[in-house]
């Protein structure tokens, strides 16, 4: 996959790895984060692999596979999907929209091919194509988070159309913020989804079988998953932000790890973290050193609830 026609816009500064290949900034940080979330901008996103899944049985066979309610998916709906392993951890993650003939799905930079693989081997005799389409089509971040997927050739063109974009960290800090994990970024190898906020949203709870829905049902029917999803606000008076697998302690002993993070244009340095679950929530942890203070997303007791109340 080619970067992106918008790295060559005034003020354009590439972003790190796994995000390399679109803009992080255009040189007005604070002010893009508020362009996005007023609206008249866009974001460039397309650095995220696409994967089309084509087929009349294509939206049974995906409900069969995955953990959401999908038989039944109306054209132009927005959707959040998960591929579980047969212990109930997150194996993959995307998002999609069905046209009424194709299912578009979009998934983390890199990602794309084994989830490919991963589809191909559960075809058999069913009526569905799958193919990769990162060359031909790309993402776009629009305002409140939503997304669209366009052909790439288009992308030079979407200033006239959408206003000038604005970088990936005003993106990221909205993400953040809004407590959404990115698969492999903000969970590892062991996450299971009750951990993560992704009941409810990833996740049907009154749908039938698939693999893995056994643990997923049973955390959520008993609660007390064995982690946490936090929002951390960092102190702000240290200029740096903790890296990606950054550990959080708490008196000394590692207690979670550091997801992604950002600098929010309202919040000040704002990070997803995994905690283990009976860390006290009004406890002050460090992440990387940086004192953190903890805003809970997933309840520690019971069943998943986000951004809950607690007592």
């Amino acid at each position: 996959m080619s970067e992106s026609p918008l790295l060559a816009l005034p003020g354009a500064v590439k972003g790190d790895a796994p995000d390399g290949g679109v803009a992080a900034h255009y040189g007005a940080i604070s002010a893009e984060q508020r362009r996005l979330v007023a609206g008249g901008t866009f974001v460039d996103l397309s650095h995220r692999d696409v994967v089309t899944i084509s087929g009349p049985d294509r939206l049974s066979w995906l409900h069969s596979l995955t953990t959401q309610f999908l038989e039944n998916l109306a054209p132009g709906v927005p959707t959040e999907v998960l591929l579980l392993t047969p212990q109930g951890r997150i194996e993959h993650g995307f998002s999609g929209i069905d046209d009424g003939q194709t299912f578009w799905a979009h998934t983390e930079p890199g990602a794309g091919p084994a989830l490919v693989e991963f589809l191909d081997r559960m075809r058999f005799m069913l009526r569905v194509e799958v193919a990769l389409a990162s060359d031909e089509h790309a993402v776009i971040g629009l305002p409140e988070l939503a997304w669209r997927i366009v052909p790439r050739s288009s992308l030079a063109d979407l200033p006239a159309e959408l206003g000038d974009p604005v970088g990936l960290w005003a993106w990221e800090a909205l993400r953040i913020e809004a407590g959404r994990v990115r698969v492999g970024l903000d969970t590892d190898d062991r996450t299971i989804p009750n951990e993560a906020g992704l009941l409810g949203i990833a996740v049907h709870l009154d749908k039938g079988c698939y693999r893995g829905q056994e643990t997923v049902a049973r955390v959520h029917t008993l609660g007390r998953p064995p982690r946490r999803l936090v929002l951390l606000h960092l102190d702000g008076s240290v200029d740096h932000l903790p890296p990606h697998g950054a550990e959080v302690t708490l008196d000394g002993k590692q207690v979670g790890a550091i997801g992604t993070a950002a600098r929010h244009h309202e919040l000040g340095p704002i990070a997803l973290a995994l905690v283990k679950r009976n860390v006290d929530v009004g406890a002050t942890l460090l992440a990387d050193g940086v004192s953190a203070a903890q805003e809970a997303l997933v309840d520690p007791e019971a069943g998943l609830h986000v951004r809950p109340v607690l007592s």
